[in-house]
């Protein structure tokens, strides 16, 4: 497969969240930054290697063979992007366009052994699952912070929105993974949330609170 083969496989696997489902050309135009007849075009390839299926109208779905594919590049996407945190000291908003890159290197043995080396990670540094080997994960019960009640207490366990400037909004303002949030209040008004995060109080914007993603505590 080509480099550019695999980015559409990895774009439709996520366009449609992992699901069975089928996505549209023009969808897949949009966020390949590209003409719906260079889609169409790379669909016909993709169609005749049997990692998608198309119908007209429709929408594309991936194949059982083309939702492997997709899984075996997510994975070694995110172990890269552990990689380049844990050992290299990346930040976490400075990961994604050179794991973008590595993701692409064919070495099974090497994708396995940086796994082993990692201790088997099970998450990115942006809390996504890691698929294993054989394309497996447990996926997350979690709910963005807008959604959970005043009162609910959880762990921040992943990000919706992992652009840079999203990221470095969070670092600025000492909001990690795995820390304790418990919603004290929420603005009728706009939306905007009181928080008490590792015993210090912030409020926060809805926008900001609809891209975290919260594990609720019993």
């Amino acid at each position: 497969m080509t480099l550019s083969e695999e980015d559409y496989i990895k774009t439709i696997y996520h366009l449609s969240k992992g699901e069975p489902t089928s996505v549209s050309t023009n969808s897949i135009a949009e966020q390949m930054e590209t003409k719906p007849s260079s889609v169409t075009d790379m669909i016909k390839k993709l169609s005749e290697k049997g990692l998608v299926n198309y119908k007209k109208y429709k929408g594309v779905y991936l194949t059982e063979f083309g939702t492997k594919t997709a899984l075996t590049l997510v994975r070694k996407h995110r172990l890269w992007e552990v990689f380049l945190v844990e050992k290299l000291d990346f930040s976490w908003d400075e990961v994604h366009d050179v794991a973008e890159q590595l993701e692409h290197i064919k070495s099974e043995k090497l994708v396995d052994r940086l796994d082993k080396h990692l201790g088997y990670p099970q998450v990115d540094p942006h809390g996504d699952p890691i698929p294993s080997k054989e394309g497996e994960f447990k996926k997350a019960v979690k709910k963005l912070l807008n959604e959970v009640p005043i009162g609910a207490e959880g762990i921040c366990v992943g990000v919706k929105d992992s652009t840079p400037p999203f990221l470095k909004f969070l670092d600025k303002n000492n909001i990690a993974l795995g820390d304790a949030i418990q919603v004290l209040d929420k603005e009728e008004f706009d939306g905007s949330l009181h928080l008490k995060i590792k015993g210090r109080d912030i409020h926060i914007s809805e926008q900001i609170a609809a891209n975290l993603y919260i594990k609720i505590t019993e």
